[in-house]
């Protein structure tokens, strides 16, 4: 697969006093208070947090699934908040690569042209669409399950799919939420050594999750509470200074 591109210099996430409220008056709900966070091209960040702590809301914004009430946000120096809706949806298909617990995978089509569906979007020709996804298979150790449907497939090749298919249009970012969620043990160890592997190679991913396990092998992790940022930890080295191969 073609390596990732040169980091920049700007961080791929910048996100600036974020604040997200939910209705309004004595309703309203304050998901996020003012969250300041900044990812570095090549990080790989776990950020956790119990139920309504806010970080499926972050995730949403960080996604451009959403948008904030206030603050600022920039996504590989894109300012998001200044972004229409058409320039917005380009932004979700060519700079984030979306990883889900649920896989989102489409039943009755193979593994490839699972993979293929975003180059598709971007009107990438068949015969690249093709090479491109038999590389972003390979990277997560499925080439040789290129044609199986998913139902062919067990939950975690399931998911390895998901994640080729988040790699394979080059993007800054893979987000990933809660990609573990549905998963046996041993199929969450798969997943998270290709994470490792991907990140090993410079992938920037930031993983949002509510298991400790999955957590902790992060490089980095960020604890949401009540809508907060709570702590902030560097757990280890990230980007090319640590190697874990890939599942087969």
């Amino acid at each position: 697969m073609t390596a990732p591109r040169t980091p920049p210099r700007h961080p791929v996430l910048d996100v600036r006093e974020l604040t997200k409220v939910y209705g309004e008056g004595t309703a309203a709900v304050h998901a996020l208070r003012g969250v300041s966070l900044d990812v570095a091209a090549g990080d790989y960040v776990a950020i956790m947090g119990s139920s309504g702590s806010g970080k499926s809301t972050l995730m949403n914004i960080l996604g451009c699934l959403d948008v904030p009430s206030g603050g600022r946000y920039l996504l590989d120096g894109v300012d998001v908040g200044r972004l229409a809706d058409r320039q917005l949806a380009l932004v979700r298909n060519r700079l984030i690569g979306f990883v889900f617990q649920a896989f989102n995978l489409i039943p009755r089509t193979s593994a490839l042209a699972n993979v293929e569906l975003p180059l598709a979007y971007a009107g990438v020709r068949a015969g690249a669409r093709r090479r491109r996804a038999l590389a972003a298979l390979d990277a997560v150790g499925l080439a040789d399950r290129a044609g199986h449907h998913p139902n062919q497939l067990s939950g975690g090749q399931q998911q390895r799919v998901a994640v080729a298919r988040a790699l394979v249009t080059e993007p800054a970012l893979v987000l990933a939420d809660e990609p573990t969620g549905n998963l046996d043990s041993r199929s969450t160890d798969d997943i998270l050594a290709v994470l490792d592997q991907l990140n090993a190679a410079g992938r920037t991913i930031v993983l949002i999750t509510h298991e400790p396990e999955v957590g902790a092998r992060a490089g980095r992790l960020i604890r949401l509470f009540d809508g907060q940022v709570h702590s902030d930890v560097r757990q280890r080295p990230t980007g090319r200074h640590a190697a874990v191969g890939v599942p087969r």
